[in-house]
This record gives structure tokens, C-alpha cells and sequence, in this order.
């Protein structure tokens, strides 16, 4: 699938996917930029990157693995929602869940961008659902005996 980037900074690095089998491209923070995370805050990290995702597909911002379990720093919405109609600039709300202060370095990984199909639903007003097992059943009641 081919995805139409435009550079909103000439220092912008295009995403770029780690392995062969990556699901998600990696986003970086704009060379030159280092950005300091206070504990516990949360900082827009810019990736000087808008792209045209097509339609009926979304892109979803996740968490790169290494910095969030070595250092402590993910997504403040543990995933971002990027609509396909969305032209401005792709960031990320970077969250410091350490207690040290840290930087994130110009150029510097900081998220990884997956593109998913997004079905919509047509939501219908009823006065009853089907039944199932599970019924209304809520958080942490499947698995018990």
C-alpha cells in the first residue's frame, strides 16, 4: 500500500520498518530536536511528518517496545487514532512513567505507526440482545469456575 507523505520539516525522517515482518513503522522525533520528559509528564513529540491515509483504513500509534519497558516512555493514550480525512502533522503524546527525567534525542524512535482496515458499524435501537454465555458479565469474569 503506498501512503503519500509530505514533509512539514526538511529534517524529517520518513517512518521506516524495522524487519521485513514489522507490522508497524517506526516514528521518529525531528533531528535536532532533543525533547526533555519530566517524570510523570507528558510531552507532543513532532514528527514533522502529514500523511494521506486512504480511506477505510486508520492509523493507530503504539508503543515501540524498548523504550516503554527500558525507559518507561509510551503513547499518553496508550494508542493514537489517526482518521483517514486527517491532513496535519503526525505526533505523538509521549508519557515519561519513570521517575527520572527523560530525553528523547533528535531523531530518536519514539512510536510505531500501524494502518488498519476500519470497518464501521451501524448502530440499531433495540429492546433486547440475543443471549450468550458470557450475558453482562463485565471485567475479570470470564475463566472462573
Amino acid at each position: 500500500m503506498k501512503i503519500k507523505v509530505k514533509k512539514l520539516n526538511e529534517n524529517a525522517i520518513l517512518p521506516t520498518y524495522g524487519s521485513a515482518s514489522a507490522a508497524g513503522a517506526d516514528l521518529y522525533n525531528l533531528p535536532g530536536e532533543d525533547v526533555v520528559i519530566p517524570p510523570h509528564k507528558t510531552v507532543l513529540i513532532h514528527t514533522g511528518l502529514a500523511m494521506e491515509l486512504p480511506e477505510g483504513y486508520a492509523g493507530f500509534i503504539f508503543a515501540r517496545s524498548g523504550i516503554a519497558s527500558k525507559r518507561g516512555l509510551a503513547p499518553a493514550n496508550k494508542v493514537g487514532v489517526i482518521d483517514s480525512d486527517y491532513r496535519g502533522e503526525f505526533m505523538v503524546a509521549l508519557h515519561n512513567h519513570s521517575s527520572e527525567e527523560q530525553t528523547v534525542a533528535g531523531g530518536e524512535r519514539v512510536a510505531q505507526l500501524c494502518i488498519l482496515p476500519v470497518v464501521k458499524g451501524e448502530f440499531l435501537l433495540c429492546e433486547s440482545l440475543e443471549k450468550t454465555e458470557r450475558g453482562a458479565g463485565g471485567f475479570g469474569s470470564t475463566g472462573k469456575q
